[in-house]
């Protein structure tokens, strides 16, 4: 790698680094005449120092295959991707990619304690440490978190790692609308710790239940699934419970059965290859204050109906982190332009709602344009200096 990277930077020749290709920006996408290195053949888990609680992998590891080794040490790798089955650690470092229980323990970034880096130029450098604190010199790992591959490529990861969880108690909102349900979010996780809380709109629950039955009310507006995975959580799936019911929730129901449990995450994270299979799609992804979060989807309706396309909304509701998905059908090019004036549309939503374009997905080549709604001019600069600073030829990624 170090040598491919010397090479490609001598001779000015682009190189995009590319892991399980399950993103959804374009990021690992290839440019013209540019240099593919792949990382999926490095799958080696490293050590898991179990004593001090971390694993140090390389990069083309599947997320669930990673979680599945240190799994047989009594250890738990949190971030969990919908996409977990399918998506690189590496992939997961390059996007600061979230999941289903990150609204409890964190992201990406709250987990990466060290990286290996292969700058532009071929060197090779360590950032971070194996201890849990440590100040010296700037955050150089946290800045390669989320860096989309334009700074350096990461050949190892040292995450932290954690006791498996107890099995989850499990609750479910059935709400009219998704406003009521997006009401009860702020309410929920003001006064609980779930370990997730997912949200559906009606039109992903038809998606799934049309793809794969599961039994899931297609009737209702809108669904929250809640987990506790702690003592007490008897407890806190009652408060849950009750919370919803005072937001409007039409019915509500508890379950410490495990195999309910992973029905029913199943069926939350069963949605994007659900409407893969409808039709025609685009997938957004943006974020929200929990406050703001009953608003933007009330919004997001506006502007389905406003352009005349169908948008399922579901996500991560407890960190007000929503995937506003468009659906048309297949080889509609007239719908396929308002689709995409719906997914800009749909950006500016979150912007005025006070989020970001993007929560958890990146930015890569599909929102590269639209990054300038967010920064500010000091902001670009900022990134140009650091971008010049690590890749002066530009080579790491360009366009991206």
């Amino acid at each position: 790698m170090s040598a491919v990277l010397a090479a490609a930077h001598e001779h000015r020749v682009p190189v995009v680094p590319r892991g399980a290709g399950s993103g959804l920006s374009g990021g690992s996408n290839a440019i013209d005449g540019s240099l593919i290195v792949c990382v999926e053949k490095m799958r080696d888990v490293l050590l898991v120092d179990d004593g001090n609680g971390f694993v140090e992998t390389q990069p083309g590891i599947y997320n669930t295959e990673l979680r599945e080794h240190v799994a047989q040490s009594g250890l738990w790798y949190a971030p969990d991707p919908a996409s977990k089955d399918f998506c690189s650690i590496g992939g997961n470092v390059n996007t600061n990619a979230g999941g289903l229980c990150c609204v409890k323990y964190g992201v990406t970034r709250d987990a990466v304690l060290g990286l290996e880096v292969v700058l532009a130029d071929g060197r090779i450098t360590r950032l971070g440490r194996k201890t849990i604190k440590g100040v010296a010199g700037y955050d150089l790992t946290g800045l390669m978190v989320g860096s989309e591959g334009t700074l350096g490529i990461v050949t190892m990861a040292r995450l932290r790692l954690g006791p498996i969880p107890a099995p989850p108690t499990t609750v479910v909102g059935v709400f009219s609308d998704v406003a009521e349900a997006g009401r009860a979010v702020s309410t929920i996780m003001n006064r609980l710790r779930p370990s997730m809380l997912e949200l559906m709109d009606n039109a992903s629950i038809s998606a799934v239940e049309a793809w794969q039955p599961m039994g899931l009310d297609t009737s209702a507006g809108a669904l929250l699934i809640g987990q506790f995975d702690s003592p007490g959580s008897a407890s806190d799936a009652k408060v849950l419970s009750e919370i919803c019911e005072q937001s409007g929730a039409q019915e509500t129901y508890v379950s410490e059965d495990p195999q309910e449990a992973e029905m029913l995450v199943g069926a939350r994270r069963m949605v994007i290859p659900a409407l893969e299979s409808a039709g025609d799609w685009l997938l957004d992804d943006v974020a929200v204050p929990r406050t703001r979060l009953a608003r933007t989807m009330v919004d997001i309706q506006e502007v389905a109906q406003r352009n005349d396309v169908q948008i399922a909304t579901f996500g991560h509701a407890g960190d007000g982190n929503l995937h506003p998905t468009i659906v048309t059908r297949r080889g509609d090019e007239a719908a396929a332009a308002r689709a995409l004036v719906a997914f800009d549309e749909i950006l500016d939503v979150a912007l005025a709602n006070g989020g970001t374009i993007t929560g958890e997905h990146g930015i890569g080549a599909l929102k590269r344009e639209a990054l300038a709604k967010e920064l500010d001019d000091v902001q670009i600069d900022l990134h140009s200096r650091i971008k010049q600073a690590l890749d002066p030829r530009g080579i790491l990624n360009p366009g991206k």
